[in-house]
Parts: C-alpha cells; sequence; structure tokens
C-alpha cells in the first residue's frame, strides 16, 4: 500500500493560482490538508477561482514590492507562518529577438525572475523563524533547451535554476528546502494557443507522444513539499515526458 501525502496544518501560497499549472497546485496541496492562498493579478477572477476550488484569495502583483510585503505580511498575521511557497507566476511575451521590444524582455524578465525574488525575499526571514519552510520555483523545459521566440522567457527559466542552487545552500541549514520543478509541454489556455501543426510536431518530439497535465506537475510539487522529500533540496525535477 502506497504513502499518502498529508501536509495538514501547512500554509501554502502559490503565485499565479487562477489557472493551469498554479491552479492545479493548489487544489492538489489543498487536497492534502493545507491552507490554500493563491495570487493573481484580477482580484475578481482571483476570489472567484479561490471560491470554485475552497481556497483563499488575493490580489497580487508580484512585480510590485510594497503589495508583495503587504500581502505576504496579510498572511502571516492571520496564519502565524507560511510553510510553502511556490513560486508558479510567469508571462510570455513571444517573439524573434530581432523583433523584441525593449517591454517584451522588460515585462517577462520582472515577472517571471524579478517576481520570484520580490515573493521569496519576503516569505524566507518567516521560514527561518520557524527554521522550516519548502520553496519550489516553476521553471520550464525551454529554460534547459532554448526555444526559438523564447529568448526572453528561456532566460528566466534559466536563471531561476541558479537562484535555487544558491538559495538552497544558503538556508538548508535553518532546514527549508528550495527545489525547482521544470515542466515540459503541458495542457494549459498558453499551449492551447500554439497552431494545430505546430502542437502536432511537438507532440511528436515528446517521446511519450502527447503533452502532460497540469495535475503531473502538482504532484510533483506536493511530493517536494512533503517529508517524503525530505533530503531533497538544491535540485531540478523535469517532468516532460521523456523529451529532455
Amino acid at each position: 500500500m502506497g504513502r499518502v501525502i498529508d501536509i495538514s496544518g501547512k500554509v501554502a501560497l502559490v503565485t499565479g493560482g487562477t489557472r493551469g499549472i498554479g491552479k492545479a497546485i493548489a487544489v492538489a496541496l489543498k487536497e492534502a490538508g493545507a491552507t490554500v492562498y493563491i495570487t493573481g493579478t484580477n482580484e475578481e477572477k482571483t476570489k472567484a477561482v479561490a471560491r470554485e476550488i475552497g481556497v483563499n484569495g488575493l490580489k497580487m502583483n508580484v512585480c510590485d514590492r510594497e503589495e508583495v510585503k503587504e500581502k505576504v505580511a496579510l498572511i502571516v498575521e492571520k496564519e502565524g507562518k507560511i510553510d510553502i511557497l511556490v513560486n508558479n507566476a510567469g508571462i510570455t511575451r513571444d517573439t524573434l529577438f530581432m523583433r523584441m521590444k525593449d517591454e517584451d524582455w522588460d515585462s517577462v524578465i520582472d515577472t517571471n525572475l524579478n517576481g520570484v525574488y520580490n515573493v521569496t525575499r519576503q516569505v524566507i526571514p518567516v521560514m527561518m523563524k520557524k527554521r522550516s519552510g519548502c520553496v519550489v520555483n516553476i521553471s520550464s523545459v525551454v529554460g534547459f533547451t532554448g526555444n526559438p521566440g523564447q529568448v526572453n522567457y528561456s532566460a528566466t527559466k534559466s536563471a531561476l535554476i541558479g537562484f535555487t542552487k544558491s538559495l538552497a545552500k544558503e538556508v538548508a541549514s535553518r532546514g527549508i528546502r528550495v527545489n525547482t520543478v521544470a515542466p515540459g509541454y503541458i495542457t494549459t489556455d498558453m499551449t492551447e494557443k500554439i497552431p494545430e501543426k505546430v502542437k502536432e510536431a511537438l507532440v511528436k518530439s515528446i517521446p511519450m507522444r502527447r503533452e502532460g497535465e497540469p495535475s503531473e506537475i502538482a504532484d510533483t510539487v506536493l511530493f517536494l513539499v512533503s517529508d517524503m522529500a525530505s533530503y531533497i533540496t538544491g535540485t531540478t525535477i523535469h517532468v516532460n515526458g521523456g523529451l529532455f
């Protein structure tokens, strides 16, 4: 009989939790017993999704340091701690490098990389006081393989690997673990925008011959934040059907 993951009593914060992978992660953590907070930039949508899946919703732009500080403090005031942080918020502004505008570069760097810094910077001191905690950063297969038209996105997802490895070494002695999950091509509203012929070619390039499901990323995150992964830190788990 397999072990059932139980994280009852844990408080989790999932950024970008209103759709796709983030929403699936929030559901998995909640079903495993955690008190979950999701964030999104649209207050109405965030509250609606939170009600739908039975978690707490907060309007928070990860690029806004003051708002991040305020919302993290709000959670700590109410719950007394944050045990789990999943940095999932991210955007794409895909275009070939020679056509890329400065704002395409800046907005992706600001959300996908600076946003991770902004949230983690506020949460880590909370975890250090408790001498325990788990941080999971959501990277991407393209951070390892590269992808035409995604120089900005790939750069941020590669950067998360160095961020994870370095922070993990700094905080390990305080009982805090930091890891990365790197999804491959996952069925989300983001991938639904890919033209059908391109999608068919992508699927053929995956050894398992299918896209992944958001729940498969969520299950990996759940494992990493559980006691079953108590000796894992500073590493990346690839969930991509054998693509990389």
